[in-house]
This record gives structure tokens, sequence and C-alpha cells, in this order.
């Protein structure tokens, strides 16, 4: 009898996508009203460029990415498109502006329609996170490359996280139900990476109102994995994030020597 064990089937899928090519959809039709009146949140202007460019970047700066596909406000998809072609963005990576839906679910689904058949690793990154360093990028991809089937970056969380019973109106103090563990809790960030085909289905499975992707593909009964996040891939929301991405930015100019 051969003593010979057969590789898992994560160790299979893992062999299958060791060569897979590997695109993004960056779903960036919100309006970002949190951040006040103005243009489209991911068209905010950071450091003189928009938070899209910035975003973009992010991903084609990772050699593993070879399409980046930006899903633009429905009736913006011609100005981003012009957006794109005037800034500097890396030659060997494909760029690709489709229009988007009403909600985030529908833009991402719109995306994933768009993609050539030849890309079987599919990222999903947020326009408001536009200064996740290419290492974080490079470990997602390497993780879904390995095995999984979906792949979120996080970080453990700081303070401690109260779970509440919400107000029923405006104001009214809101009884505290539970404290979790915050050993067990981590802030999920992006770019989240998956299998293009388990992606996919979640999409055309889960109906219900979600927050990310990974919760998607979790309601499939589909294992997602944790890799190391990075603090400084952090959301853009409110005015004050504006200032902490801007000292981010001039952080790296003077260690980058530009």
């Amino acid at each position: 009898m051969s003593d010979v064990s057969l590789p898992s089937p994560s160790e299979v899928l893992g062999a299958a996508r060791s060569g897979a090519r590997t695109a993004v959809v960056i779903p960036a039709a919100g309006r970002g009203v949190r951040l006040g009146p103005g243009a489209p949140k991911a068209l905010r202007a950071l450091n003189g460029t928009p938070m899209l460019i910035h975003a973009v970047r992010a991903m084609a700066a990772s050699r593993a990415v070879s399409l980046v596909v930006v899903v633009a406000p429905p009736d913006g998809a011609a100005e981003v498109k012009s957006l794109l072609d005037a800034h500097a963005l890396p030659e060997r990576t494909d760029f690709l502006v489709v229009p988007g839906g009403e909600s985030r679910q529908e833009s991402v689904r719109l995306g994933l329609d768009a993609l050539p058949p030849d890309y079987d690793i599919v990222l999903v990154h947020d326009a408001a996170r536009p200064l996740v360093p290419v290492d974080t990028v490079d470990t997602v991809i390497e993780a879904v490359r390995d095995g999984a089937t979906a792949v979120v970056p996080a970080l453990p969380l700081a303070d401690t996280v109260k779970e509440v019973e919400p107000a029923t109106a405006e104001g009214e103090p809101e009884p505290v139900v539970a404290t979790p563990p915050r050993a067990r809790l981590r802030a999920v960030q992006t770019p989240q990476g998956f299998d293009r085909a388990t992606l996919i289905r979640a999409h055309e499975t889960v109906t219900g109102d979600v927050t990310d992707d990974a919760g998607m593909v979790e309601q499939l009964g589909q294992t997602v994995v944790v890799v190391p996040g990075h603090e400084e891939a952090f959301k853009v929301t409110r005015p004050l994030d504006l200032v902490l991405a801007e000292a981010v930015l001039a952080r790296r100019r003077l260690n980058d020597g530009f």
C-alpha cells in the first residue's frame, strides 16, 4: 500500500491558480454624502489628484494585476474615462470603464459582467481607499492563488466595541446589549480577493443587503480567510479622513524623495 498522500482541495486549487490572471473591479459610482457637497467621492481631489486615480494606481502597482475595471456613476462613464486618459498609469495594465448601477452591489456585478473570460482571480477595491500599499494587494492575490476562495485584509481593533439596541428616536440613549471579545474582531479593508466563479455565484445568489462582497461569499457557506491589512488602507469617508490622507501622502513624498 502506497504512503503517498493525495493533495488537499486547496492545494489543487492553488496549483491551478498559480498562473491565473488577476483583474480588479473598483466600484466608484457612490456620491459620498458624508464628505459634504461637491463631486462624487471618488472624484474628490487628494493632493491635487482625484482619489480614484490614487486607487487605480494602487491596484496597478501590483505586477500581478493586468486589468482594472472602473465602475463609474451611471451617467459619468465618459468623464471617468477622460480622467483616466489624462493621468499617467502603468502601461503594462489595461483599463476599462463601465457605467454602474444604483447600489454598490449592482455596480460590482456590472463590473464583473465586463470582465473578459481569461481572468480567474478578481479583486474588489473601494475607490475611497486610495492609499493601500502594494504589499497588501500582493498578499491578497497570493492567498487566492494558494487556494483560498475569498480573502480579506483586516486589522485588529484598537477600540472596545459595544453591541447596542438601536434607539427608536434620534438622540435617545442606546442600551448596551453585549461587549464582544475584541481579540476575535477585525476591521476589514479592501482589496478583497476572490476566485472569480465563486464571486459571480455570490452575486447571482445573494439578494439581501450586504456591506461587502466577502459577506456575500459567507452566505454561500464558503470560507473567507483574513490576511494582514495596513493602517494606510483606511477608508476616506469624512472630511477628517482627507486631512489624514494628505498627511500620509506628504510623508510618502518625504520618504521617497519626490
